[in-house]
């Protein structure tokens, strides 16, 4: 891919017309490798580096294709103030539902049109730690492929399993116990939290629709608190509700 390519790749437009997402920084790097199972053929990620990184690139021994570039250039490419010198062209993974390998169950989170960067990212950070977890995004929700969604999950983009473009009708057709959280349900500490197929979170200003509560006849939990201000920022609740399903896993 030519250079003045690369650089489109911080538009969704061009992500989506080209097939590949950027990965910047040796910490993110380092993740997509991780991520690659060993017999996994990674020349089709392209790797642009400074002189100062070559060596480092080259020590990898990630099977990526290597391409030096300057200083000059790679600031031209990079979407930070201070480039690290490393950044990663990797192709968009195949939008069709991936099957996990795992034997244990996957839950599945569905975020409605979830619109911050921090939030995805930090969503994805924590169902990556507490492990065997599905994420599906409804449409209109940010592009999870966004720099600064891969830059905020810190490589955990790598390790969940995502599907995207999700609708309520889809919904519907895959499962049949939905849970959600409202100031009025049920303490998430309760057994029942983890007796549901599909667990939503809303939008950041508008919640999950209440149609689609109705249609799913979807059971409400809370987390108790004991502050003063009336709502969670939607990436800690999600947090703290992963937490709470991985303990009766």
């Amino acid at each position: 891919m030519k250079l003045d390519d690369v650089k489109k790749l911080h538009q969704k437009k061009y992500r989506n017309e080209l097939g590949h997402y950027l990965v910047e920084g040796e910490h993110l790097i380092l993740e997509l490798q991780k991520a690659s199972d060993s017999s996994t053929d990674n020349s089709h990620i392209t790797l642009y580096v400074t002189d100062d990184h070559k060596q480092w690139a080259h020590n990898l021994n990630a099977g990526f294709n290597i391409v030096p570039v300057s200083s000059k250039k790679m600031a031209q490419i990079s979407d930070t103030r201070s480039p690290q010198g490393l950044i990663a062209c990797v192709p968009l993974p195949d939008p069709s539902p991936s099957v996990s390998s795992s034997c244990e169950p996957e839950r599945c989170i569905y975020l409605h049109e979830i619109q911050d960067p921090g939030n995805l990212g930090t969503i994805l950070r924590s169902l990556a730690w507490f492990g065997h977890f599905r994420l599906l995004l409804s449409p209109n929700s940010v592009d999870p492929f966004n720099p600064k969604v891969v830059r905020a999950s810190m490589g955990a983009i790598f390790h969940v399993p995502m599907e995207q473009n999700v609708t309520m009708t889809d919904l519907a057709e895959r499962f049949s116990k939905f849970a959600y959280l409202d100031m009025q349900g049920e303490s998430v500490h309760s057994t029942h939290f983890s007796d549901f197929d599909c667990y939503l979170f809303g939008n950041e200003a508008r919640g999950v629709p209440h149609d689609a509560l109705n249609t799913f006849a979807a059971s409400a939990f809370t987390i108790a608190g004991k502050g003063t201000i009336d709502s969670l920022n939607v990436a800690s609740a999600l947090t703290i509700c992963a937490y709470q399903l991985s303990l009766n896993a």
